[in-house]
């Protein structure tokens, strides 16, 4: 699997952005989310697997295109349970959480056994961006959405 360090956390609001839709599915580690998009970006189905705790943390994941984004959600929603839907925008830094408000998202991509030089290079650009460390999100999104749902663990 590849993997990368993601860091969260809230942002003021921005300016209007396209919206992405996530679908996730309950599965019985990890988490599983088909990813679409309005302006002809390619859909994708992602699983991924990662702690829920603030500031940096490393996610192992396994994309795959989707050509038919409408049919694999069906046959997904057929097969497991859909346990929610997140309508976001993002542009570069910024993300937009329908529900939820603004997020800034980084996301540093591993290429070596390096994660903490990893979580180091993801705190030092929210440092420079100025996002104070009291804004940091520790779950996924769909969990802010279903805040009586139990979160999801990496296995």
């Amino acid at each position: 699997m590849a993997r990368n360090i993601e860091i969260k956390a809230r942002a003021g609001n921005a300016a209007d952005l396209p919206p992405a839709g996530l679908f996730f599915y309950d599965v019985p580690r990890g988490r599983l989310k088909l990813r679409q998009f309005d302006d002809g970006t390619p859909a994708e189905l992602i699983f991924y697997q990662r702690d829920d705790h603030d500031g940096p943390k490393a996610s192992y994941y396994t994309r795959s295109p989707v050509t038919n984004p409408e049919a694999m959600h069906a046959l997904l929603a057929t097969a497991l349970t859909t346990r929610g839907i997140v309508t976001k925008e993002r542009h570069v830094y910024l993300t937009r959480v329908d529900g939820l408000g603004d997020f800034v998202e980084l996301e540093v991509l591993l290429t070596q056994d390096n994660e903490e030089g990893g979580h180091a290079e993801a705190h030092a650009m929210f440092e420079t961006l100025g996002v104070p460390e009291s804004d940091l999100v520790a779950v996924v999104y769909v969990d802010l959405l279903n805040p009586d749902d139990e979160p999801r663990q990496a296995a």
